[in-house]
């Protein structure tokens, strides 16, 4: 039996191993997701003065979505230049999806996330980041890969350097969107917040893009590197947390048992993510992406439905989430518009404890798969290209 390691075709320029780890990250973001609607713990679940374990590690589990999804972005945009896609064709199409993704996160994203277009805050998250992202890739294309891959590397090792600095006037807001995610005021009652700077996270991707050709290689060799690669990157997180230099602002320290000294030493930064935030989450992934090579089975057919649609997986999940917490905050009595807000803003009293949440969680899971399926078969048989932007 052929294992996922095998293409979908010779020449493919596609790796079943890559929508399997993809298919994996969004599931497990979905339930960071459900948690923020759901949960009767209106703190952050990594604060240690307040949290738990089981509270924790549901959150820390979910910081690998965010990096795995932007570094399997730039390998696939990679891969796509095997399947005949010329650089040109590829920058254009990474351009116009880039300033899609921007677009869709202020409009269709944003209203999932607040049920409000006067809400008084124009989030750029996760999506307008991917976007920006793609915009800047599109240009990186056209440079030799070592130059990519240098590129990227600064800006995921470097960046920390600039964590103290602070910029005035109009640079202030440029500044804000780069690095350091400060509210920019734009009118008295409007204001623009830069959940995701781009300076990382455009390195996430150039370092992907870089990273693509070793993909290309025989699979006995492609996965030993990978291997070998995922372990070094894990271990340079490992040393660099435990001196408490250079790579993350948020320094570890002693606590009051060994598990929440662990908690500590895996709680590293964000927003914007670090460079052992980085470390921390992509290092496993590329391990995991050499170990995913080997199997098989029903289950993954499961996930890579998910990894092969995921622009459609988010929006929809997005969207679900948030009616059913209108809709559960309504029966349980509360004015609807308590709901009409971003999750943050719900009523303090509101809420449920983890094991409702996980069931939730896969209860939402199971409910989008067979709608994720009927859109996947419908972008095989159409091969629209507008298709290709959702």
């Amino acid at each position: 039996m052929n294992t996922l390691s095998e293409k979908l075709k010779p020449h493919s320029g596609r790796l079943i191993s890559i929508d399997l780890l993809r298919g994996w990250v969004m599931v497990i973001m979905a339930l960071d997701h459900v948690r923020d609607h759901f949960t009767n713990a209106h703190f952050d679940p990594t604060d240690l003065s307040q949290t738990n374990a089981a509270l924790f590690f549901t959150r820390w589990i979910t910081h690998f979505c965010a990096p795995v999804f932007f570094f399997l972005a730039g390998v696939s945009a990679f891969l796509s230049t095997t399947r005949g896609r010329t650089r040109t064709e590829l920058a254009f199409y990474l351009f116009t999806r880039g300033l899609w993704l921007m677009l869709l996160e202020i409009t269709l994203v944003g209203f999932a996330w607040t049920f409000n277009f006067s809400h008084g805050e124009i989030g750029l998250a996760v999506i307008w980041a991917l976007g920006g992202a793609m915009v800047v890739l599109a240009g990186l294309v056209y440079l030799p890969r070592w130059a990519i891959a240098a590129f990227g590397l600064v800006l995921v090792a470097g960046h920390n350097l600039f964590d103290g600095l602070e910029a005035e006037g109009i640079w202030k807001g440029i500044w804000a969107i780069l690095h350091s995610r400060e509210a920019i005021p734009i009118t008295a009652n409007l204001s623009l917040d830069p959940f995701y700077p781009l300076i990382p996270w455009i390195g996430v991707m150039a370092v992907g893009y870089a990273f693509g050709p070793l993909l290309l290689q025989e699979r006995p060799q492609r996965q030993r590197q990978m291997l070998v690669l995922g372990a070094l990157l894990t271990g340079l997180f490992i040393v660099l947390r435990a001196v408490n230099g250079y790579g993350d602002s948020h320094p570890w320290s002693i606590q009051q048992s060994r598990l929440f000294t662990l908690l500590s030493f895996l709680d590293t930064t964000k927003y914007p993510p670090s460079l052992l935030y980085l470390l921390m989450t992509l290092g496993p992934a590329i391990a995991a992406l050499a170990l995913l090579e080997k199997v098989s089975g029903a289950w993954t057919r499961f996930f890579i439905v998910f990894g092969q649609v995921p622009l459609f997986f988010y929006l929809l999940h997005l969207y679900l989430i948030h009616l059913l917490a209108l809709g559960v905050g309504y029966l349980s009595g509360y004015n609807i518009q308590a709901f009409l807000t971003p999750f943050w803003l719900f009523p303090k009293d509101y809420g449920f404890g983890l094991p409702l949440i996980y069931l939730l969680w896969i209860g939402l899971i199971f409910a989008l798969y067979p709608v994720c399926i009927g859109y996947r078969q419908l972008k095989i048989n159409r091969r629209h290209w507008l298709l290709s932007y959702l």
